[in-house]
């Protein structure tokens, strides 16, 4: 039993200590999204420059360009600048990618997308996983942005998106646009900031979503969607942070965990909301929220320093246990568990180790 053990111990050091680096499923699709999200990001970087907006050293030291300020007249809350950093990450494309294909959407299915300004970056991502599976995506977007997201009132993320498309970065952008924040209308922003999303929309050329109450937020943005997709089945929604018409309350943001869900939340309460609406239809919802936890989950840097590269993370590849050495190791174990206990072998081994020496023949007395 204990050369049993031994053995055991072996194969179980062997397979923690050799395991071998598998890629990813869709790592072809994975790389191509990523590096398109970097090139995106690029664009915003320099269009920036060119207008003369220029970022906070404090707030953004690696000069990327999608992290905005702690207040502007269209900052709509509070939020959190270690999560803004994170999401500056081309590679999240490759987990929307990851995302959608577990959804099961296909080359040309329609997928519903809710956005904010509050995280550029990952709206961005979400675009280039969407074209580079070859997606129809029908985009809404609310236009305020949390702290540090993209609130410098003359460039907000309708007119980064715009920017990206007469780049021919992407082939999309978003077909409405509200102006985001309590209630989905702005409500508890100066009216000069509420002025300034509504020229924003008129500029982008937007429909205007300007809801009298959450309800009637979420009844137009569905009506949007339906409308948009033109009796094509919607397959997945995609939102990209907290708005309200798109998670509901507060409430209604943690009854989604982060990632993909594919059915309803078993407590709903009198929470009501886009994600909700799609989610009792049994069509997949991707919640990105929480950005430290889906870093975590796919191998991404917290707060990495600068702008990482296409194809870094365990959502390409990923350190797995070796199958064949475990498989092999198991069958090495079984075998000498049957000769050690059913042969006998370890025994007769055992006691040839140990053969007592014959007896001495005693002297003859005399």
């Amino acid at each position: 039993m204990v050369l049993i053990t031994a053995l055991s111990v072996c194969v179980l050091l062997a397979v923690e200590l050799i395991p071998v680096r598998r890629k990813q499923p869709w790592y072809e699709a994975k790389l191509q999204a990523a590096h398109l999200a970097r090139h995106a990001m690029g664009i915003i970087k320099a269009e920036k420059a060119r207008r003369g907006i220029l970022p906070s050293p404090e707030a953004d030291p690696h000069g990327t360009g999608l992290i905005g300020s702690a207040l502007s007249p269209v900052t709509s809350n509070t939020g959190f600048l270690s999560a803004k950093r994170t999401s500056i990450n081309p590679n999240f494309a490759a987990v929307l990618v990851h995302l959608l294909e577990q959804a099961g959407v296909n080359s040309g299915d329609v997928v519903a997308v809710g956005m904010s300004g509050s995280f550029p970056a990952l709206n961005i991502a979400a675009f280039a996983a969407i074209q580079t599976l070859d997606l129809r995506p029908i985009a809404i977007s609310s236009v305020s942005a949390s702290q540090w997201g993209a609130n410098d009132v003359d460039f907000l993320w309708i007119d980064m998106e715009r920017v990206l498309v007469d780049a021919k970065v992407f082939r999309f952008r978003s077909v409405a646009a509200s102006r985001g924040g309590i209630d989905d209308r702005g409500f508890g922003m100066s009216p000069r900031g509420r002025e300034l999303i509504d020229q924003a929309i008129e500029r982008n050329q937007l429909r205007m979503i300007d809801p009298e109450n959450l309800n009637e937020a979420v009844a137009e943005r569905i009506d949007i969607y339906q409308e948009q997709a033109k009796g094509q089945a919607i397959r997945a929604y995609v939102n990209i942070g907290g708005g309200s018409a798109s998670v509901g309350t507060h409430l209604g943001k943690k009854l989604f965990r982060p990632g993909l869900n594919r059915n309803p939340p078993r407590s709903r309460g009198p929470v009501d909301s886009v994600m909700l609406h799609f989610a009792e239809l049994d069509i997949p919802v991707i919640h990105i929220t929480r950005i430290a936890n889906l870093a975590e989950r796919y191998g991404l840097a917290q707060e990495p320093e600068g702008l990482p590269r296409p194809g870094e993370g365990k959502v390409f590849i990923k350190a797995e246990y070796n199958r064949w050495l475990a498989g092999g190791g198991i069958a090495l174990i079984l075998a000498v568990m049957l000769a050690f206990i059913r042969l006998d072998v370890g025994m007769r081994i055992l006691k040839g180790a140990r053969r007592p020496r014959e007896r001495a023949q005693p002297e003859p007395m005399v």
